[in-house]
């Protein structure tokens, strides 16, 4: 691929809810200084005031315009387009969610094909060691192990957690957790599976600072999990947070039939699936099959009659509850592979992977 002019187009974002922004005016100004030309769509929904962007010599161009941007600028968001067949001539750097297998993916790719353009997608992003070289994952599971506390608050008092609002920090976060649970998280018992990772790093670090018991956290990696589930223990927590990165079929952590067999004896209540899944044929928890919203939080799970209830919570952007935190931390660690865009590395293995995605597409439709 030749290299592209020095500019980034950032589209707004038509998920319900996103707050986030794959570029801050922080990472912005850098940008810019960098020799880039960005140009930024109005946005209300977004986080920062367009005005931020303004300030630091960004190119405000109208609210979702960005299907007549100039073909030749790359236009960068965060979550999928809005389903559609419209080919698509540009280069995107986006998370796309269709690269493995999941409802749709081959048709998202197909649209690419029909349009000659170009996706970077941000979820496969790595450096030399194969590590992301950006990622929410501590947000996300921070975010995560929040809405599940504030699930089980709920379900405590026979009740469902309502709208979930983005917060404007993580202190506010962490005072309404708190208060939602009487004063503190001490007494509540978690386990997170992935512990070790970003996001099981984040699922931890909100239980601590909520007020749970070291004890009652409950923290799992690959050693605890070798063994294959489904597990027990997870039934015998309060709060379970799904952290791992799925890359390939493992045994169930839990399923229908555990979850029926521990009766009413079970004290699993929240389900928090933070990898979230839900259409991967080999989604470790396969107790649900929807993803869930801010709107509506949880979904609730076939337990059987005369037992407890369970819910799940599988919102797949979790991290635009802490959106500005979020940001700025996702956009800053993007920003050194931004500015050898699109020659390094990072970026030619990333267009390769996209051309073995698309090839596997064009033959499951038949174009």
């Amino acid at each position: 691929m030749s290299t592209q002019g020095r500019s980034l187009w950032l589209r707004c974002e038509k998920k319900e809810f996103e707050r986030r922004a794959a570029l801050t005016p922080t990472t912005s100004e850098k940008l810019i200084a960098a020799g880039f030309d960005i140009f930024v769509e109005r946005d209300e929904q977004r986080i920062f005031d367009d005005d931020e962007y303004s300030a630091v010599g960004c190119k405000l161009v109208e609210h979702n315009t960005w299907p007549n941007a100039p073909q030749n600028i790359p236009i960068i968001g965060l979550k999928e387009l809005e389903e559609s067949t419209d080919p698509l001539p540009h280069t995107h750097i986006q998370f796309a969610h269709c690269y493995k297998q999941q409802s749709g993916w081959s048709k998202v790719l197909s649209r690419f094909h029909r349009g000659n353009g170009t996706l970077y997608d941000l979820e496969f992003l790595t450096d030399s060691s194969g590590r992301r070289v950006a990622a929410f994952g501590f947000h996300a599971g921070f975010a995560g192990a929040a809405a599940g506390a504030l699930a089980l608050a709920a379900q405590r008092k026979n009740q469902q957690v309502g709208h979930l609002t983005p917060f404007k920090n993580e202190e506010d976060m962490i005072t309404a957790v708190k208060n939602q649970l009487g004063g503190s998280g001490k007494g509540v018992k978690a386990l997170v599976i992935g512990a070790l990772g970003r996001c099981g790093r984040g699922a931890v670090d909100l239980f601590r600072k909520i007020g749970l018991d070291e004890d009652d956290i409950v923290k799992w990696d690959l050693d605890e999990t070798k063994k294959g589930g489904p597990f027990s223990e997870i039934l015998d927590v309060d709060i379970f947070v799904n952290c791992i990165y799925l890359t390939s079929k493992i045994p169930s952590f839990i399923d229908h039939d555990s979850i029926r067999d521990a009766g009413e004896k079970r004290r699993l209540s929240v389900v928090v699936d933070v990898s979230c899944d839900t259409t991967n044929p080999n989604n470790p928890i396969p107790i649900y099959s929807i993803n869930t919203t801010f709107s509506k939080p949880t979904v609730p799970v076939e337990v059987g009659p005369g037992n407890p209830p369970l819910s799940v919570i599988s919102i797949d952007h979790l991290p635009t509850l802490l959106p500005r935190e979020a940001s700025e931390q996702f956009s800053a660690d993007l920003l050194p592979s931004l500015l050898s865009f699109p020659t390094s590395r990072v970026w030619t293995d990333a267009e390769k992977l996209f051309r073995e995605k698309l090839a596997d597409a064009v033959e499951a439709e038949k174009l």
